[in-house]
């Protein structure tokens, strides 16, 4: 085929990218991922309850506790739109120690811990960097997402320099909210494979009601703990699979030099970036290639046809509807450089091809930036 000869060597090097260019998740997705867990300081309210010293506080008591360094787990199963949205449904798990409690009238040291599992629903969009011109195999991403976090305090017990003792535990529920950075990176080798890395933050409402037991030499006093929103900072690594990807396409074949200069040639490729079609640089130094060829040899008719690749802004009948349109406009970019380059308009004939007759065979919504192409033809 005359469009894989020499020509095509010309102008491969500019579009082309030997990196794995990360694509969009399409279809249901799975993911796994721990990391570190910081839990902040937490403040409760006690009423009623029996001091620390032994007398009775039927008014309540405040106390602040701290936690030490924790963990927490998180499993999601999704589903991706193919346009960098994706929503998913994810069970999440935090664990933390509790080492300092502050606010009582008698010093004492605690101990105990803090576990939250529950459940969220996030929606999540995934930044293609390729619309950026950076052709990467890492894919960022943002999100936010709600639901519902069980907390179970196991117990906080705290013994006071005086002998006396409290206890708070249980089991209590409440919203959840949170927000998501991350970035993942594919694994090229393994179709919809990539390593994950992110940060979350994790916000839950007051929690009420915990039991509260002081064990004092006066007796047992039972009484109930309301806890202040808790926030959690979680870093996390974690792997994800996407079933739907399709493998990546084969790297192009290796630029060979041409034995006669480009300007000898009779047909010329032009590249463009995804969903653009104005010319880059590279693409009207071609262009003028072509017009100063068209100058030196016999030419009765100039041929531009444009074409797209499979992916669109748009997804289904409407894209190829739309990439249509879009080759239409590459071919009237070209021409018009033509005849800014001293072509006459009346020689030149444009045609636009959508997303028919690619250069590279691909599957349906890929990107390939070989297919994004004016052809130039001098007859």
């Amino acid at each position: 085929m005359r469009l894989r000869t020499a020509l095509l060597a010309t102008t491969l090097l500019a579009a082309s990218s030997a990196v794995a260019v990360a694509q969009p998740i399409v279809g249901p997705y799975v993911s796994l991922g721990a990391g570190y867990n910081l839990r902040m300081s937490q403040g409760a309210h006690y009423s009623p309850t029996t001091a620390a010293d032994g007398s009775d506080s039927f008014g309540g008591s405040k106390s602040t506790f701290r936690f030490g360094d924790g963990f927490n787990g998180s499993g999601s199963a999704g589903w991706g739109f193919g346009n960098g949205l994706r929503a998913e449904l994810q069970g999440a798990y935090y664990y933390n120690t509790v080492n300092h409690r502050s606010g009582t009238p008698v010093a004492g040291i605690t101990s105990g811990h803090a576990e939250s599992y529950g459940a969220l629903v996030n929606v999540l969009y995934d930044i293609d960097l390729a619309q950026f011109g950076i052709a990467s195999p890492v894919t960022p991403y943002v999100g936010v997402g709600a639901g519902y976090m069980w907390n179970h305090l196991s117990p906080y017990t705290t013994s006071y320099t005086n002998g006396n003792i409290d206890r708070t535990g249980g089991t209590n529920g409440s919203f959840a909210y949170q927000g998501i950075i991350g970035a993942a990176y594919n694994i090229a080798p393994v179709p919809g494979l990539a390593l994950t890395a992110e940060y979350r933050f994790l916000g839950q409402l007051d929690q009420e009601a915990y039991g509260s037991t002081s064990f004092t030499p006066r007796g047992e006093h039972t009484g109930n703990a309301n806890f202040n929103d808790q926030f959690n900072h979680s870093f996390m690594l974690g792997v994800r699979y996407a079933f739907d990807t399709a493998p990546p396409p084969p790297p192009p074949p290796a630029p060979v030099v041409p034995a006669a200069p480009p300007a000898e040639a009779r047909t010329y490729l032009v590249f463009f970036d995804w969903d653009k079609s104005v010319l880059t640089s590279r693409a009207r130094e071609i262009v003028a290639q072509a017009a100063q060829a068209s100058t030196h040899v016999q030419t009765t008719r100039i041929e531009v046809n444009g074409y797209t690749d499979t992916s669109s802004i748009h997804g289904g009948a409407r894209g190829a509807r739309y990439n249509q349109g879009l080759s239409v406009r590459r071919a009237q970019s070209v021409k018009a450089e033509l005849i800014r380059d001293g072509v006459p308009g009346s020689a030149i004939d444009i045609h636009g091809y959508g997303e028919s007759h690619p250069l590279v065979a691909t599957g349906p919504n890929t990107r390939e930036p070989q297919n994004r192409r004016v052809e130039i033809i001098l007859h």
